[in-house]
């Protein structure tokens, strides 16, 4: 082979190299971009739905499960996806169908419980909780691992796992309460997360599934208010009848932005990510609502910071591990 025609070769191959670099750092900025606008917004929902707190939470949630099941519906048939969805929840067997319903039963009841709990949070000045729920939900994953899937625990979960429990138990004993909603908030999407993983569907399907479950509660409810005159849709103050249908444009987007970022972008960045939210809740909270940060809250969120430290630095580790013996 003559020197020029290696030397084409050798830039031919250069050449697809940049370009595949290229590509990996686009395809890594735009899920960038994504990953920012879910978070981002999950992390500004606090000041979303303190501007309905004249609205009662239930009445809220119901609005919320309404219009988001209406809004993905719009976007499936938009996006062509009915097909694909469908096919996705009766995969695997012909009993495929009935356990994957039964499992949205179960995820439904989970999401709607999350929801209404935020909400109320929200609602009683309680974003603080709220946010603490989040940055424990990591760690309730690992611990639902462990007991559901028979994962084993490594000696860094161990003790981040052990920080954290001592955290929230000083908020208990400092605070003389339970602490319901955080603990509430990160069991229910902990728990609701390790079965959403078990179902091989697409997210906004999977997420329109479990809206219509509870459309008819949800659906029946707002028309009881609305015959008894206590709606607050229609009742005047058109910025809340704003944001009541904005609701599920709110709930929709995020999830559809998450998926994109999901396809993107490196597990341990997604993980970084999800940080962003209840950080921005608790900044919240503290400086534009106000609330009381006392020398308790200090210890737990600190308990809980050194344990998610603990447990990032392990699950680095363990990736970099993973990589290397390829």
């Amino acid at each position: 082979m003559s020197n020029a025609r290696v030397t084409a070769t050798t830039d031919a191959v250069a050449a697809d190299a940049a370009a595949a670099t290229s590509e990996e750092t686009r395809r890594g900025t735009v899920g960038l971009v994504y990953g920012l606008a879910a978070f981002v917004t999950w992390g500004l929902l606090p000041l979303y739905f303190h501007a309905l707190r004249t609205v009662p939470a239930l009445e809220t949630l119901a609005h919320r499960i309404v219009w988001a099941t209406v809004m993905l519906i719009v976007l499936l048939t938009l996006r062509g996806s009915w097909r694909e969805g469908f096919a996705a929840i009766a995969a695997r067997s012909s009993l495929g169908v009935w356990r994957n319903l039964r499992v949205f039963g179960v995820t439904t009841v989970l999401l709607s419980t999350n929801w209404l709990v935020y909400i109320t949070a929200v609602n009683t000045d309680r974003v603080l909780e709220a946010s603490l729920g989040y940055f424990v939900t990591p760690l309730v994953n690992v611990v639902l691992g462990i007991v559901v899937l028979g994962e084993r625990l490594s000696r860094p979960q161990g003790v981040a796992i052990a920080i954290a429990t001592g955290g929230v138990l000083v908020l208990m004993v400092g605070t003389a309460s339970a602490p319901w909603i955080p603990l509430t908030l990160a069991l229910s999407f902990g728990t609701y997360g390790l079965l959403r993983k078990r179902l091989v569907v697409p997210p906004i399907m999977a997420l329109l599934v479990e809206t219509i479950v509870m459309l008819p509660i949800a659906g029946g409810y707002l028309v009881f208010l609305a015959a008894r005159g206590e709606s607050m849709l229609g009742g005047g103050d058109a910025t809340v009848d704003a944001l009541l249908l904005g609701t599920g444009i709110i709930t929709a987007l995020p999830l559809i932005w998450f998926g994109h970022a999901a396809r993107r972008l490196r597990l341990s960045t997604l993980g970084a990510l999800q940080y962003l939210s209840p950080t921005m809740g608790m900044v919240i909270a503290i400086g534009v609502f106000a609330e009381s940060f006392g020398h308790w809250h200090a210890v737990a969120f600190g308990a809980i910071w050194v344990s998610l430290a603990i447990y990032g630095v392990d699950a680095a580790r363990r990736s970099r591990a993973l990589v290397q013996s390829r």
